[in-house]
């Protein structure tokens, strides 16, 4: 079914609206993928603060063309069939993990690219930045690297105050 005027500018705003919010966008093909399968993905991006937005591509076109992006040439290269948007809104490197687990498991789920830091980026390195560990776990081995010479140290001198004892 077409849509009318008023709902290509309702869906090219709200893209407008969450392109602006966005910290990195992952550009998929959900082409045969099953409704329900897309619900639980969505539920799961919308637990770790992303958004997954499902519109024409000329009408993703024009808002970033309003948006100020200009570089839809390159993306309209590797973007051949049904497009998604999968927004990181406060985290950049979790769309490109929860879509890349997601494409694990389902075969007809292509991460075709992205945009991270302003940038288009291409799928290659939308998986690597999908490979990249949680925020967290990288803080802890951040504290785990500050902390062990620390302690080696006390253990050391622990043992020379032993020794000369």
């Amino acid at each position: 079914m077409a849509l009318t005027k008023i709902q290509k500018t309702k869906q090219i705003d709200n893209v407008k609206e969450r392109i602006s919010q966005q910290k990195s966008i992952v550009f998929v093909d959900f082409a045969k993928v099953p409704s329900k399968d897309m619900f639980a993905l969505r539920k799961n991006l919308k637990e770790a603060g992303c958004n997954l937005k499902v519109a024409k591509k000329t009408l993703v076109r024009i808002a970033f063309g309003q948006s100020g992006i200009s570089f839809w040439n390159k993306m309209k290269a590797v973007i051949p069939g049904q497009l998604a948007l999968v927004f990181g809104i406060e985290d950049e490197i979790a769309p490109a993990r929860i879509a890349n687990i997601f494409a694990k498991t389902h075969e007809n789920f292509k991460i075709l690219g992205g945009i991270f830091e302003k940038r288009f980026i291409d799928r290659e390195r939308v998986l690597v930045l999908a490979n990249i560990p949680p925020r967290n776990e990288l803080l802890s081995r951040l504290v785990g690297s500050l902390s062990s010479p620390m302690a080696s140290f006390v253990r050391a001198l622990d043992k020379i105050s032993k020794i000369q004892k």
